[in-house]
Formats: C-alpha cells, structure tokens, sequence
C-alpha cells in the first residue's frame, strides 16, 4: 500500500512497491499525459514533475516517491485555463504528433521553476535529453521562449 499526492489530491493505492510510477499514474489514476516511451528513462515521454524536479516516470519506482508531491501534464492547467507554459505550446503550434509533449512540456516546467529568463542555448541544453521524432525543434525552442516571457509577466 502506497500513498501519493498526484496533483494536489491524496491517492491511497495497493500497488507493488517496484511498480514504476508512470503504470500507477495511468492505470491506476487514469493520467494519461504521461507516455510510455522507451521505457528506459531515455525519451523523456513520462516526464512528471517531483516536488518541481522532472522524473522520468518510466523507470522511477512508486515506492521511491515517499512524501514527494507529483504534478502531471493534467495538473499544471486545465483546457480552459491552460498553464503558460501549454499555452505557449499551443500558441506555437509546438506538436506535429503530440507524444514528446508531454516531456517537453514537464521538462520546461521544471528548468522554468528555476531559470526564467534563460538564453536559446540555455533552452537547447535543457531540453537535449528529450526526443521528438517529428522535427518540431523549432516551434518547441519558440514555445520555451514564450513561456518565460509569459511567465516572466506573470501569466
């Protein structure tokens, strides 16, 4: 039996202890933002965040969550008031097949939380260890920087 807080809501779940936090996030809690990838920790696909540090769900076990709060891409905004950082994704049109955005998007939120006014170099180097195989590059580097500007103004 494991108890996390996934989004701001307290979940008590009877799950193996070395089940990886992206099955109990999907299976058991029907959060579905988070992807299965590789499995290897190394797409970045189940990007969640940990007490505001991204975690690659895939391969981090639910036991290791202890008193960790969890936030997915369901918990940063909802469809009508997205979060800046989905906002900016959307207004740049920063998805062609829309699976690594969810990693994208995680990843940003975490180097955001502590760099917010960061360089095209800076933006580039945090987001190397995510993968997107369609090529939207350029529109992901475009909505990184929108985003801090956005929440530079306090969006």
């Amino acid at each position: 039996m494991v108890t996390l807080v996934v989004n701001g809501k307290s979940h008590r779940l009877d799950v193996e202890p070395d089940t990886p936090l992206l099955y109990v996030l999907r299976d058991n809690l029907g959060l579905h933002g988070p992807k299965f990838g590789c499995g290897l920790a190394q797409c970045g696909s189940c990007t969640v965040l940990m007490d505001g540090k991204a975690v690659r769900s895939c391969t981090f076990a639910v036991s290791k969550v202890g008193q960790g709060k969890i936030v997915t891409l369901e918990g940063l905004g909802t469809p009508a008031k997205p979060h800046p950082i989905q906002q900016a994704f959307i207004d740049e049109q920063a998805a062609q097949c829309g699976y690594c955005v969810n990693g994208m998007i995680m990843q940003t939120a975490a180097f955001l939380g502590a760099r917010r006014n960061p360089s095209e170099r800076d933006i580039r180097q945090a987001l190397a260890d995510n993968l997107c195989r369609c090529g939207t590059h350029q529109r992901i580097i475009a909505a990184v920087k929108r985003a801090a500007v956005l929440m530079g103004k306090g969006a």
